[in-house]
Order: structure tokens, then sequence, then C-alpha cells
């Protein structure tokens, strides 16, 4: 693992808002909003990013907490800014903070963990007995 990445370190992903991203369980549309599922998405990848330039060949990131604090409505159409900042790189761990802004209003928070590993043994982790 390259160590590129220091405790107050960001990444900044942003995306628009769509119709696929709302609260919909098991074909049902609940509300028209940015649903807390697809932000849990939106919040590892934002993370994710700091693993993608920090990789060996040989290497692979996995999530280990997902923290979520969901505290306003986001629409289709709109543009949600996700700030990932470092706040903890020990060993191969990395912990992050996140905030999730539309418009400069902050619509979530929470922080995310995720571990890099090689991929031989996440290989042997991930294959069923």
């Amino acid at each position: 693992m390259k160590h590129l990445f220091a405790k107050g370190d960001q990444k900044i992903f942003r995306r628009t808002i769509t119709d696929d991203d709302h609260a919909i369980f098991l074909g049902k549309r609940l509300h028209a909003v940015y649903s807390t599922f697809a932000m849990g998405r939106d919040f590892e990848w934002s993370s994710r990013l700091f693993f993608i330039d920090m990789l060996e060949a040989d290497e692979e990131g996995v999530g280990t907490f997902l923290q979520i604090n969901h505290k306003g409505p986001a629409f289709s159409g709109e543009e949600v800014v996700i700030t990932a900042t470092v706040d903890t790189l020990r060993g191969n761990e990395l912990i992050c903070t996140i905030s999730a802004l539309v418009n400069g209003r902050v619509i979530a928070d929470g922080m995310t963990g995720q571990k890099m590993l090689k991929k031989e043994r996440l290989k042997a982790l991930f294959t069923k007995p």
C-alpha cells in the first residue's frame, strides 16, 4: 500500500441525483428523494477514491463500516457534493469523515472504514467453504 495521504486530506465526489437513487424497496417507491442506501453507496465510493490511488497491483480495499446521519432531503436533478476527509490512516486501515451537501446545505454526514488487503487474502475470505 502506498502511503500518500495524511489526516485532513480530502477527496470530493460529485454526482447528480437520479430517480434510481430514490427510496425504493421491493419495487415500490416510498419517497422521491435521495435515499439513505444510495447515499451509503456514494459515501463508500467517496472514501474509496483514496484507496484507488494507494493500492498496489496485488491489493484491494474492502469496507469495514458505514455510518450515516441523514439530515435532510435532496431531489432528482440536484447535485450532491460528497467530501471524504481522512480522519485516521493506521497500517492498512483508513477511516474517513464524510459530508454531503446540496446547494451548500448539509444533507448528511458520517464516517466510513476500509482496510487494504492482499487480493489472495480477500479471495480466501470470499470463497464459500
